[in-house]
């Protein structure tokens, strides 16, 4: 059976994937940081329909955190066969004139810190040399990477800028492990991140002037994910695609 790792996956495109992965037959680690409850709802949910789930707190800014949940959702599904490195954070919207160090360097910790530690526990887990049975690794970006996000989050546009370097790094490293390596670039996607960052209408507003005209929904970033994770993507490594409606 696939088994799979989400960071992040009590919320938003986090939850989204996980469901839908529920849903093929997979059986998934929730990892969340603080909110337990909304964690276990996503695990009731799955276990509700037949699926086979478990919730795993940790920060993927610590790196015992990292370590304690790969081992966790080792030790509850049997074996991992992906990981979707998903949990990231943003600040509120600003130039970088007005951002303060403190900001810069949690952004970074979290988003860029955090998904390289995740990404060396799912390699050195998966790889074929060290015991593991090969797999897929999915990075969760933003169009950010690209776009530069000008007088909102340029330090949230650059912590996902090392993601894109990241992801293209260590699909070279794994071809030969038998790991697939790729990202997915949101573009305005419809979750809980823009009230965190102080709009919470911002997906709908913006998104209105994309080509597709709207905002995204979490579930049509879950399929992308999805795909990447199952055989159905077995020669794509290294490679991105752009959730975000042709911004």
């Amino acid at each position: 059976m696939t088994s799979i790792l989400i960071t992040g996956g009590s919320r938003g495109i986090g939850r989204a994937t996980a469901l839908l992965a529920a849903q093929r037959g997979w059986a998934v680690a929730i990892n969340y940081l603080g909110n337990a409850a909304a964690a276990e709802e996503v695990v009731a949910e799955i276990k509700a329909g037949g699926g086979r789930a478990c919730a795993v707190q940790g920060n993927v800014a610590a790196e015992n955190d990292v370590i304690a949940m790969h081992e966790v959702a080792e030790r509850e599904l049997g074996g991992l066969t992906g990981v979707v490195i998903n949990a990231g954070i943003v600040g509120p919207s600003r130039p970088l004139v007005d951002i303060e160090l403190n900001r810069i360097r949690r952004i970074f910790e979290v988003n860029t810190i955090g998904a390289y530690l995740c990404a060396r526990e799912a390699a050195r887990r998966l790889a074929r040399s060290r015991g593991g049975t090969g797999g897929s690794i999915v990075l969760v970006s933003s169009m950010a990477s690209r776009l530069g996000s000008p007088f909102e989050y340029v330090d949230y546009a650059g912590s996902k800028g090392a993601v894109d370097t990241l992801t293209i790094g260590l699909a070279k490293e794994m071809g030969g492990e038998g790991v697939r390596v790729n990202a997915v670039r949101p573009g305005l996607i419809e979750t809980e991140i823009h009230a965190s960052g102080g709009q919470p209408d911002r997906a709908q507003r913006l998104g209105a002037a994309s080509p597709l005209g709207r905002a995204g929904e979490a579930r049509e970033v879950a399929e992308a994910i999805v795909w990447l994770l199952s055989d159905a993507s077995s020669y794509v490594t290294g490679s991105f695609i752009d959730v975000a409606g042709g911004r």
